[in-house]
């Protein structure tokens, strides 16, 4: 949902590059380096292995609604698959998924929603339970955007066929996210993440240049992401969010992705995981080291294993918001922008 601020998890400062095109890559070396974000956790996926540009034209994905412990106090935690604001200058982010909260009175609360950055988001009439198995998918066409949700639990869907001005189609997303409280200025500030425990997702694929794939496919890099508290904004993105308003993070716990499943579609979120992402697969070698990302990210080194950098930067920390709430026929929840 929000806007996140990926960090590398190996520098106190760097982003993962996702809408950029890596230099070549051998189709067994996918996986670029762990980042770490404000307020996202999961995996992003984009740019060509063979350095070509990929444009994605749908994504989709499976995960159980998990319980919200609510014992913590005050929380909210959303689950999504989504299709670009990952990339430099991005300004959009076409996305479906579903929220559990915790509410002040120690209640928890589940419900579904989609959103279509930089418009506010939209709920969904479905009624959503923990335990129940969502399936989520995003498909982009020019300017139309198809969302899709089910509950194959209880068999219930919702679809939406809208029209958006320059959707991204950069990237893919599949990620559990800490949602941010954002002004009518665009300063955002990551809210407390609800103890969900562990989310699972499986069925895990995206759709670019006509070839469909998990999120391992050889056709594109991909990166893990870990939700790590104050991780700072180093992104210019339209997905990416954080505490702009104080420079404070608030969400007082992290969140970690586990390793892929063998064939690329399935992984897990855990909440209140290290700061350290454990990563699948091979470091590999590249063919260029790259010259890294000299505004905002690795100075002078790139991604050495997987060859990422251009030398082009990422963003110049300045954030991004929009909106101040929920949209649903003018209307707004709860003052909560959720990305």
């Amino acid at each position: 949902m929000n806007t996140p601020r990926l960090i590398s998890a190996l520098a106190v400062v760097g982003s993962i590059a996702c809408a950029a095109a890596p230099t070549a890559a051998s189709a067994a070396t996918t996986e670029g380096q762990a980042a770490s974000s404000a307020n996202w956790s999961g995996y992003v996926a984009g740019g060509s292995s063979s350095g070509g540009s990929t444009q994605f034209s749908s994504v989709s994905g499976s995960w159980v609604e998990p319980s919200a412990n609510c014992n913590a106090g005050q929380g909210n935690s959303a689950f999504w698959v989504g299709l670009g604001g990952a990339g430099q200058g991005s300004n959009a982010l076409e996305q479906t998924g579903t929220e559990a909260d915790c509410g002040s009175d120690g209640s928890s609360s589940h419900f579904a929603w989609y959103e279509l950055v930089p418009a506010a988001p939209v709920k969904l009439d479905l009624n959503i339970s923990a335990g129940d198995h969502i399936t989520g998918k995003v498909t982009v066409s020019g300017t139309n955007v198809t969302v899709t949700l089910s509950d194959d639990t209880t068999g219930q869907s919702a679809t939406k066929n809208l029209q958006m001005n320059n959707p991204d189609v950069s990237s893919a997303e599949w990620i559990a996210e800490a949602p941010s409280n954002c002004d009518g200025s665009g300063n955002c500030q990551p809210l407390p993440l609800t103890d969900f425990g562990k989310v699972s997702f499986t069925n895990s694929s995206a759709t670019a240049n006509g070839h469909t794939g998990t999120i391992s496919d050889p056709n594109w890099t991909y990166n893990p992401v870990q939700l790590t508290p104050g991780a700072g904004d180093q992104f210019a993105g339209a997905g990416f969010v954080s505490d702009t308003s104080t420079g404070t993070d608030t969400s007082s716990a992290g969140a970690t992705p586990s390793a892929l499943s063998t064939d690329g579609s399935a992984y897990s979120v855990t909440w209140g995981g290290s700061t350290d992402v454990s990563t699948s697969g091979s470091s590999g070698s590249s063919s260029a080291a790259g010259s890294g990302y000299p505004d905002s990210g690795y100075p002078g080194s790139g991604y050495p294993d997987t060859g990422w950098g251009d030398g082009s930067g990422w963003g110049d920390g300045s954030g991004y918001g929009y909106g101040s709430g929920w949209g649903d026929a003018g209307s707004y929840w709860g003052g909560v922008a959720y990305w």
